[in-house]
């Protein structure tokens, strides 16, 4: 919140993907009080989609990517989107895990435009410079004397990233016992169902969980 005041954005991003387009073969039969909905098992496969994520954490809303695949071209798209939707923001601090299109060409030639880094100190992929390798690449990116900062989760600690509690959200309450007859309905419904929550549900979350000691 104290960053807010100062005209800062905190984003919560991750992929969901493999989201499955399934159509069942018959309809289930009708429902009756008292009782849950019966389904067949039978159904239709009409491929998958992947979501690119982030959940401002001060307003709860989601600003979404849906695409076949979820490359580092992607997810430089999703980044471009991202900031250009608050040219007036006064920095960025983005909360993601490990993965290496995180940590990507694409990535950092997105950050490199809004910092001006000149491309002599860029280098070349592989060889040379800030894009030698993920590891320098890494730290351009993490490097909080920029105005857009990226803060890696530790490994295998993704429940740290709060917009794991709304992928459970979308997976409860819409494509838990849905029908899709195609990416394209799939595509459709997910961006209708993220305008439902953006402007009906956002909201903060609010954590109830303590850190403790593990113990041996």
């Amino acid at each position: 919140m104290e960053r807010a005041g100062q005209g800062i954005r905190t984003i919560s991003f991750d992929e969901k993907t493999g989201i499955q387009a399934l159509e069942p073969l018959t309809t289930g039969k009708p429902v009756k009080p008292g009782y849950v909905e019966k389904r067949e098992f039978e159904y239709k496969r009409h491929g998958t989609q992947a979501l690119l994520a982030g959940m401002d954490i001060v307003t709860g809303k989601i600003t979404p990517l849906i695409e076949d695949t979820r490359t580092e071209e992607d997810f430089s798209c999703w980044l471009d989107t991202m900031l250009a939707s608050d040219t007036d923001a006064k920095g960025w601090h983005f909360v993601m895990d490990r993965l290496n299109t995180h940590m990507s060409e694409a990535a950092v030639m997105t950050v490199a435009k809004i910092e001006g880094t000149p491309e002599e100190i860029l280098g070349i992929k592989g060889k040379s410079g800030i894009l030698k390798s993920m590891v320098t690449r890494a730290a351009y990116l993490s490097d909080t004397s920029h105005k857009v900062v990226f803060h890696y989760t530790p490994k295998h600690a993704s429940w740290l990233n709060q917009i794991e509690i709304w992928f459970s959200i979308l997976v409860r309450r819409f494509l838990k016992r849905n029908s899709f007859t195609s990416t394209a309905d799939l595509k459709s419904r997910v961006h209708t169902f993220i305008n439902f929550f953006n402007e009906k549900m956002a909201k903060p979350f609010k954590w109830t969980y303590k850190g403790r000691a593990l113990q041996v």
